[in-house]
């Protein structure tokens, strides 16, 4: 029933749904303030589920506060608050979140990709690059949102919810979530607005909002005023526009900010910015003419010369990912220096496949190739400190990880496989 608002969803949340919520729900997570764990909820799983139902039917459920706590964001200068709920939080959020995804996942458009079924940041590179490939390159429109998260304004949301999702049960669970408090540093804080990130329905309550506030009205809107070709590709709140034409591009950069502003966003004045991202001439030495890259998921986009001459469009590593992600291999390898070598290395070697297993994409193994060197470096510098060997040789190091080798780096994902034209 697309377009229709729905007003008895709430039937659809029953035991069975709840177990399997539950199976879903990752059990190897942080645990929230009531310090419960997925073992101890398991202890007596079906009565615990039973009263969970009967409080989110009867209105009884009483969301409790996310715990707060801070990881590391972009070049490590700044921190990310990240909410994490409690074990049987996360489950009723799970039900939810299925339910509306089934109303929701037909009316989002093909240019999201971020936390929807089915779908993955490795999809939206490929649509990127396959729709600048087709255009020769263009204008890039890189929007950021600034605090998107905090600052997502309650009221706009309800608004936007109502439009599909009339169902009280639905929406007295989604206000009480939107209203939990905060327990940071043993103090409860209540924000007026925001989501917590972390919280299992938070990115569909993003989509959600996202969809009304960009992909729709860029879809239904804008394009059909454009001269040239355009495509919008958004993960959750990482948004990138293609243009053919500067005319266009500059149009809408001077129009987004008021778009978002009518629903309480703000974009960054400086990370938001407009690239001229074009197939650079073969002929041209103007260093001016020359194309500029830009970064998208994690990813440096920048034009290049193929095996057989022809201009194409790599990514590599973005420079920031790649600094944190090895400032927080050394900050590992330093707290752990005196754990067991072979403990050290499955852990090593862990960090290491996760790491390929996103960034291990065709065209970038030469920085994954960097990456693993550099993890080794670390590794051996660390081992050296060790108490009661205050020094360690490189040959002696090596004969050490010919028994503890760890995983090589190889490119898992193919980003040039054919993808769905934009």
């Amino acid at each position: 029933m697309p377009g229709v608002a729905l007003r008895t969803l709430a039937q659809y949340i029953d035991i069975v749904c709840l177990r399997e919520a539950y199976r879903r729900t990752r059990k190897d997570g942080a645990v929230g303030v009531d310090q419960q764990t997925a073992e101890q909820y398991a202890e007596d799983l079906e009565r615990n589920l039973q009263s969970l139902l009967d409080r989110a039917k009867s209105g009884t459920y009483s969301a409790p506060p996310v715990r707060r706590v801070h990881i590391p964001k972009g070049d490590g200068s700044q921190r990310r608050p990240i909410g994490v709920p409690t074990f049987e939080d996360k489950i009723l959020q799970r039900a939810v979140t299925m339910v509306l995804e089934a109303v929701y996942e037909q009316d989002f458009l093909d240019c999201s990709y971020g936390f929807r079924p089915g779908r993955s940041a490795h999809q939206a590179l490929e649509v990127l690059r396959e729709g600048l490939m087709t255009m020769g390159g263009g204008w890039v429109l890189e929007v950021d949102i600034r605090s998107f998260f905090d600052t997502l304004d309650h009221g706009q949301l309800r608004t936007i919810l109502r439009k599909r999702v009339q169902d009280g049960v639905l929406l007295r669970l989604i206000g009480k979530w939107l209203h939990a408090g905060v327990m940071e540093e043993g103090g409860v804080t209540y924000p007026d607005s925001g989501t917590p990130q972390g919280g299992v329905i938070s990115p569909l309550l993003a989509n959600v909002f996202l969809h009304e506030v960009l992909d729709t009205w860029f879809e239904n809107e804008v394009k059909p005023r454009l001269k040239g070709r355009a495509f919008l590709v958004r993960y959750a709140d990482d948004v990138t526009v293609v243009f053919s034409l500067e005319e266009d591009a500059r149009r809408v950069w001077a129009v987004l900010p008021k778009r978002v502003a009518r629903y309480g966003l703000t974009l960054h004045p400086e990370k938001t910015r407009l690239i001229a991202f074009r197939r650079p001439s073969g002929i041209d030495r103007d260093a001016t003419a020359r194309s500029t890259s830009f970064d998208m998921l994690g990813f440096t986009h920048f034009w290049s010369r193929s095996l057989r001459g022809s201009w194409v469009i790599k990514r590599k590593t973005a420079r920031d990912r790649f600094g944190r992600a090895l400032r927080a291999i050394a900050r590992w390898c330093r707290q752990h220096r005196h754990a067991p070598v072979s403990w050290q290395h499955a852990v090593l070697s862990r960090k290491l496949r996760g790491h390929y297993s996103y960034y291990g994409i065709t065209g970038n193994s030469a920085a994954i190739t960097r990456f693993r060197h550099a993890v080794r470096q670390r590794w051996w510098k660390w081992l050296r400190r060790r108490g009661g060997r205050s020094y360690l040789s490189w040959p002696y190091f090596q004969r050490l990880e010919a028994r503890y080798a760890l995983p090589a780096a190889i490119a898992v994902h193919s980003i040039y496989r054919r993808a769905a034209n934009p």
